[in-house]
């Protein structure tokens, strides 16, 4: 009897590792790609499910106070969501993606190991008012081997600029790392995508890129930083024809009276002006998936209050990281329709979105993590208006997580036929945030694998 309760004492901790081992492998055995077969419904369910990484991580939070003005602990509260962002960022660095993340853009086109053959597969997957924008799918691919830009003029044949400026649709595309330094803004011609996916491009430390009076482009894949201002010299815009360029500002990225224009999966930081900005009747732009930095007024939406045409202007902002060393505008907006959808507000200093001059603000699923300093924790501002005028403009926040004291004030009557001009596609649950825009900024593609 002392031998078998011996041995019964021994076996069942064996028996119990042995169902773990199992189980275990049961799981190693489950394929990535086997969510590629769930229907976009199931996808959800599964990523808000109790067993998922980031509902977990927000297990207890309320979510029918998710738009109070203050959290019962905000502290606390502000400590789960930081290590949730350094995760994130660590996914990041690693390249980690699961298939299956909710966000819809990736979905459509990051779980296939063959993109690389594939590429022209991303303009059918664009999402919000810009996603009609084919950029150069329609073309032939063009492969920049050179780096430079010795002359805006007379652009070498092989570089960034010859592809940009050409008549017909091009779908661009690099063939090895490179750091592109600009003489002068580069000048881009309608039906244009870029494509940085699989090496690594920085456009940096000169002039950057300026979309004028055209539509189809999509740039997605590139690091843009520290842009200079440029001007005041010749530069072409099309092989027929060059010009005067006075003075650019230095943005990263300029829309000036185009439309039907994607930026998408591209780290911006540190430029002169803005990070992007679009004037001068610009629209049906959506600017997604993008991490921003380091930056002072990162996103310009309007010419001013006085240019009236911008008031058909159409932008989706959606599952964008807006992170360290940001101060204001993200957006800055005028006049237009602007939705503002599942993007991750993890550092401002000043505000985050701000606008002046009656703009329609639709901020829907967005997770906002206000700054320590107790008088910065207000979302919005209203620039250079009284309150009895900006009373009355379709402000609205639904749906959005507000952390560590954040809080949006809304405004208006909530006209449906306003927010229906600034609605753009379905929100998901901001509690989706952090799996949704963990791999905003250029992605770490590499041939053979999934992006």
């Amino acid at each position: 009897m002392a031998i078998r309760g011996a041995r019964g004492k021994w076996l069942r901790p064996l028996f119990s590792l042995l169902l773990l081992a199992l189980f275990v492998g049961a799981m190693a055995r489950i394929h990535p790609n086997e969510t590629k077969n769930l229907s976009a419904a199931e996808k959800e369910e599964l990523q808000s499910s109790p067993n998922s990484t980031m509902a977990a991580r927000w297990e207890g939070i309320d979510e029918g106070g998710l738009n109070e003005h203050a959290v019962d602990d905000p502290a606390e509260v502000a400590k789960m969501v930081e290590m949730a962002i350094q995760n994130s960022t660590e996914r990041r660095e690693l390249g980690f993606l699961s298939c299956g993340t909710g966000n819809p853009i990736d979905d459509c086109w990051r779980c296939d190991p063959n993109w690389q053959n594939n590429r022209k597969k991303l303009a059918d997957c664009g999402i919000g008012f810009g996603h009609n924008a084919v950029g150069g799918r329609d073309g032939r691919f063009y492969v920049v081997t050179d780096p430079s830009d010795n002359d805006p003029v007379n652009p070498r044949p092989g570089t960034l600029r010859h592809a940009v400026i050409q008549e017909e649709p091009l779908w661009i595309v690099f063939k090895r790392d490179m750091i592109i330094t600009l003489k002068q803004e580069l000048i881009m011609n309608s039906f244009k995508t870029i494509d940085g996916r699989g090496v690594n491009v920085h456009i940096a430390n000169g002039g950057c890129i300026t979309l004028q009076f055209i539509t189809n482009v999509i740039i997605h894949g590139l690091h843009i930083h520290d842009c200079k201002p440029t001007g005041n010299a010749m530069v072409r815009s099309s092989p027929s024809h060059y010009g005067w360029r006075t003075m650019a500002d230095g943005d990263a990225i300029s829309i000036f009276g185009s439309s039907h224009v994607w930026v998408d999966h591209n780290s911006l930081s540190n430029c002169a002006d803005g990070l992007v900005d679009a004037v001068m009747g610009s629209t049906a732009i959506t600017i997604s998936n993008n991490y921003f930095t380091h930056h002072n007024e990162v996103m310009l939406l309007g010419h001013s209050d006085s240019y009236v045409r911008d008031k058909q202007m159409q932008v989706t902002i959606a599952y964008n990281h807006f992170g360290e060393g940001l101060i204001q505008r993200m957006p800055r907006c005028r006049l237009g329709y602007f939705h503002v959808v599942n993007n991750d507000y993890t550092h401002w200093e000043m505000y985050a979105i701000g606008g002046s001059a009656n703009p329609t603000i639709n901020s829907q699923g967005n997770r906002y993590l206000a700054p320590t300093n107790p008088f910065a924790k207000e979302v919005t501002k209203r620039l250079d208006t009284s309150e009895g005028q900006w009373k009355g403009w379709n402000w609205r926040s639904a749906g959005d997580l507000m952390l560590n004291g954040a809080y949006f004030t809304p405004s208006g009557a909530g006209a449906s036929a306003s927010y229906a001009r600034a609605s753009s596609l379905g929100a998901k649950s901001s509690s989706m945030v952090g799996s949704i825009t963990s791999g905003a900024g250029v992605l770490g593609c590499r041939p053979g694998r999934q992006c």
